[in-house]
């Protein structure tokens, strides 16, 4: 089970009310997410808590707010085969995001964290001219190429390599 933390204005743009209780997840399944609006589109940053991977969502209208769940998951599944992550660690994240509860934020770095990679993305989408041309495998590839002083290694797709291999050699 994966747990997706919306922030209160992506909650508002959701309709839903999060759910209650203590949660927990295990490494894998813990993200974050927050509703940007880019050339005067709403857009959603998805971060991963424990490692700072972060995929952008862009243009969604009302039935994908509806179904945010299936958006973040497919979303996810791109962006890990434009990564080439093998197919088994591949399988194990996709698993792991069968069921997504949404809930509330709960950690300040991450969003933290979340504020500079936004900062980071309307620049970059402004130098490409704006939304429209916008090579998104490109953007988000380079938006987990950014030095990030939060985790452990320099950059969040090195942390969620060293996650994913550590979990494919236990299983």
């Amino acid at each position: 089970m994966a747990i997706l933390r919306c922030t209160k204005k992506l909650l508002t743009e959701l309709k839903t009310k999060p759910s209650e209780g203590t949660i927990s997840s295990n490494d894998v399944g813990s993200w974050h997410a927050n509703l940007l609006r880019i050339d005067r589109r709403k857009c959603i940053l998805f971060t991963h808590d424990a490692t700072l991977y972060s995929f952008f969502v862009p243009g969604l209208k009302k039935p994908q707010f509806e179904n945010v769940r299936e958006v973040f998951g497919q979303n996810l599944f791109k962006n890990l085969l434009w990564e080439n992550f093998p197919q088994n660690q591949i399988e194990i994240v996709l698993d792991e995001h069968r069921e997504i509860i949404i809930a509330k934020t709960n950690n300040r770095s991450v969003l933290g964290s979340m504020n500079d990679l936004a900062f980071q993305l309307k620049y970059r989408i402004g130098a490409m001219g704006g939304l429209v041309n916008v090579d998104l495998a490109e953007l988000n590839h380079e938006l987990n190429r950014i030095p990030m002083s939060a985790i452990k290694e320099i950059y969040s797709i090195d942390e969620l390599r060293k996650l994913l291999n550590k979990l494919s050699t236990t299983l």
